[in-house]
């Protein structure tokens, strides 16, 4: 059930009240709402000359993150084989917002040494391949991994300077082996994602930023309750399921993000238990934070309790 993205339905009905609101300031209130709510994350990547800093800043951007150098959500510090003293300074000048490592280039070092490397760092690291998240095979590449595939496995032909570039000698291989075992090249770009680690640095850029979304649907909410006093629509809106769900949503992550489990069942047992336990949690010796998230959490499993009913 936690599966949908409440936040981006709750953005979506906001802009679709904004499009038929006749009260121009109300519409133009909401519309910036909604543009909040829906912006994306803001990363800043930095890192060494030579560690792939560009090429992970761009593979993020495409990934829908917002890449910026100050004002960040999230900061990320990309490592080669090693963390050095300028890579520590760098996680340190990022006091305000959480940091993730990404040792790039980990096709070329073997396995990575993660908690080494995070003792070193001072701060959580995953591996990533990034030359490989983003491939785009032309026809001539094609055709060169293909005069790779047709020789024979200990044949010790190079392959072509342009390759090596496009792909890396890892990726090249695991391309090659593909093609052997019967893939057709159109799947090529789609496996050696798989091999980049894109989505394992992605997943932990979504749970390091948890609080940082949960925070702007809860800002969006204070937003719109100040425009509720003179807007009886504006406060329909407010006690519209869309909002309760988007909050509890942000809320589940940030909880689970710590570790905590929520559970997802979708009956009106399950929610009823959710709401009892989570009122608990926000009651118990826990963070402003999770007091709050332990709250949302009950509110939207009663609401979804109520819809059974």
């Amino acid at each position: 059930m936690f599966a949908a993205d409440f936040a981006a339905e709750f953005a979506d009905v906001l802009t679709r009240f904004a499009q038929d609101c006749g009260d121009a300031r109300v519409r133009t209130a909401v519309s910036a709402v909604a543009a909040r709510v829906s912006a994306p994350l803001r990363v800043a990547v930095q890192g060494r000359a030579g560690v792939g800093r560009t090429t992970l800043a761009r593979v993020l951007d495409g990934a829908g993150r917002r890449i910026v150098d100050t004002a960040a959500d999230v900061a990320v510090v990309v490592v080669a084989e090693v963390v050095k003293p300028e890579d520590r300074a760098a996680v340190a000048r990022w006091r305000d917002v959480p940091v993730l490592v990404v040792c790039n280039k980990a096709d070329l070092t073997g396995p990575v040494p993660l908690e080494a490397l995070r003792r070193a760092a001072g701060a959580p690291v995953v591996p990533a391949v990034a030359l490989l998240a983003d491939v785009r095979l032309d026809h001539e590449a094609v055709d060169a991994l293909r005069t790779l595939t047709a020789a024979h496995p200990g044949d010790s032909a190079d392959p072509d300077v342009r390759l090596v570039r496009l792909l890396g000698r890892y990726g090249i291989a695991r391309a090659v082996a593909a093609l052997r075992d019967g893939a057709d090249p159109s799947e090529l770009p789609g496996l050696l994602r798989g091999l980049s680690g894109l989505d394992g640095v992605v997943a932990h850029l979504d749970a390091l930023t948890a609080p940082s979304r949960y925070r702007r649907v809860r800002a969006a909410l204070t937003d719109l309750q100040s425009l509720a006093t003179g807007s009886d629509a504006v406060a329909g809106v407010l006690a519209g399921d869309e909002a309760v769900l988007a909050v509890m949503t942000a809320a589940v992550d940030v909880v689970q993000a710590a570790g905590l489990v929520v559970d997802p069942a979708d009956d009106p047992a399950a929610h009823l238990r959710r709401a009892v336990r989570w009122r608990r949690y926000s009651r118990g010796p826990v963070s402003p934070l999770h007091r709050a998230c332990g709250a949302d959490i009950s509110r939207g499993s009663l609401r979804l309790f109520e819809r059974y009913r």
